[in-house]
């Protein structure tokens, strides 16, 4: 008996499913700008603020969300985004031009990232907050700032190598930041360049979806805070950065199905889910599992919002009070970077099929316009279905040969043995045909463009952004798309929580 088809099924809120159910606009749009074509709606980033927003009202909490902008590199998203009270995290020289350039002014960006003198210039120069990542950038922008007799540029260090009192919590070492065991000389540090700088804060972003690490890391910022105020500093807010996640998944019971059956695959207890066997970490090792699966989470139930909603109810470690109330009681202002949870359901990724052929040993493989970089879901080891789009005229009544979901194996259109679109074999309603379209969902935040190329002068994805207006799905290239000529669809919230 032939193996049941293992589905991921992608989770669509209605705006961007509706906006998959055009069949025909889509097919106008691919035809008329290419494949791949990345698809984004600016609108759902203010609605996904907007629940940001709640949360804060939740805790009784003040303070500025920022969208990262590095997990997307569009100009719709961050016109949308300069159009709300909403700021900025920004990681380089370009993206703090793009940032200025869509509207947002430089009150609302932060600069972050590792900096170059030029990038640390213009964010001395315009006034926008920066985040400093060692001693070493705090005395390049002092002397900057002093060089050219700029005012005192706004500055909030960060910190890593937070340590748990007690019990010991496990973290993961980072590159970034000024490890708190060398606070004392980070703040004499700041005391010294008073002159040119002034700490308006601290902050911290942790590579974990660990809460309990989270937490070790935003109490310690808040006896860092009391620190800055004993030695004259004035401190208000403390950035946590982002790492909320996001739920890619509709159907919990299929995530738990398929892992469960990747690990009997590799243990050759049935037929392989992957491209030659590929284990996305696990291996078989005289008949026992090894290794720890690495791919993303891709079915959450708690993410993005209801994350930070449940980070800010646990409690502090050591005072024990939740990690709100903390914050509330020291009247200090919360700063959050969420990318990936503010671009979720922003956005979608469409492909043309390009051909359909059988191995001799039965794969059957199906060639896209398009490749692995296009659409990062092997890199970020996401796992969801695309969406079958057929061509409009194909028959789909019944008459025809019946249709049977059909495992398939995504492949780019790159010279690469390695150019898989995802080593998964993806199950799909029916075998596709030359001029289908599949459609990649949710892809806005890191899986569209984060790591997109032109090799071998391959076309990088070009971008529209689709908005509804009079009952119906408009749209405009990215760089032509700006608010002002947008109807809204209903009232907008502030970024200040």
């Amino acid at each position: 008996m032939r193996p049941l088809p293992l589905y991921l099924e992608p989770r669509l809120e209605a705006p961007l499913r509706s906006l998959l159910q055009e069949r025909d606009l889509l097919h106008t749009l691919t035809d008329a700008l290419g494949s791949p074509l990345n698809l984004l709606l600016p609108e759902q980033l203010a609605d996904n603020l907007a629940r940001f927003q709640a949360v804060y009202r939740k805790h009784h909490l003040t303070g500025r969300i920022h969208f990262a902008h590095k997990a997307n590199r569009s100009s719709a998203l961050v016109r949308r985004l300069a159009a709300t009270d909403a700021g900025l995290d920004v990681a380089s020289l370009a993206e703090l031009q793009h940032g200025l350039g869509a509207g947002c002014a430089p009150d609302r960006i932060m600069a972050t990232g590792p900096k170059n003198r030029e990038y640390l210039w213009l964010a001395a120069r315009t006034g926008v907050t920066v985040h400093l990542d060692s001693r070493a950038e705090l005395d390049e922008l002092a002397d900057l700032v002093r060089k050219h007799a700029l005012p005192p540029v706004r500055v909030m260090p960060r910190l890593s190598g937070f340590r748990a009192p007690g019990v010991t919590v496990l973290t993961r070492p980072s590159r970034f930041g000024t490890d708190v065991a060398e606070l004392d000389e980070l703040l004499d540090a700041l005391e010294r360049h008073r002159d040119a700088v002034e700490t308006t804060g601290v902050a911290y972003h942790l590579d974990t979806t660990g809460i309990a690490e989270k937490a070790v890391a935003l109490e310690t910022c808040v006896t860092v805070m009391n620190e800055c105020r004993r030695r004259g500093l004035h401190p208000r807010t403390i950035d946590i950065g982002g790492g909320f996640g996001v739920n890619y998944l509709a159907d919990a019971a299929q995530w738990e199905r398929y892992t469960t059956e990747l690990a009997d695959a590799v243990l050759g207890r049935r037929p392989p889910l992957t491209w030659q066997g590929h284990g996305y970490g696990l291996r078989a090792e005289s008949g026992r599992l090894r290794g720890a699966l690495g791919l993303y989470p891709a079915h959450r139930p708690v993410a993005a919002e209801a994350y930070l909603d449940e980070l800010l109810s646990h409690p502090a470690p050591t005072l024990g009070r939740p990690l709100g109330t903390l914050l509330l009681e020291n009247l200090y202002d919360l700063a959050v970077e969420p990318g990936r949870a503010l671009a979720d359901q922003c956005g979608a990724t469409l492909a043309r099929v390009l051909e359909v052929r059988h191995t001799p040993a039965g794969a059957c493989l199906v060639r896209l316009e398009m490749n692995a970089r296009d659409v990062g879901l092997e890199e970020h080891g996401v796992l969801m279905d695309p969406l079958l789009i057929p061509r409009p005229g194909t028959p789909t009544a019944p008459g025809g040969p019946p249709e049977e979901p059909v495992g398939v194996h995504l492949i780019g259109n790159l010279c690469l043995e390695t150019d898989l679109i995802t080593r998964r074999t993806v199950f799909l309603p029916r075998l596709p045909a030359p001029g289908d379209l599949l459609a990649f969902a949710n892809t806005a935040g890191y899986l569209m463009d984060f790591g997109a190329g032109e090799a071998l002068r391959q076309p990088v994805a070009r971008k529209v952004a689709a908005y509804r207006q009079d009952g119906a799905w408009r749209w405009r290239l990215d760089e032509q798309y700006w608010p002002v000529d947008v109807a809204a669809a209903g009232p907008r919230g502030d970024g200040d929580a």
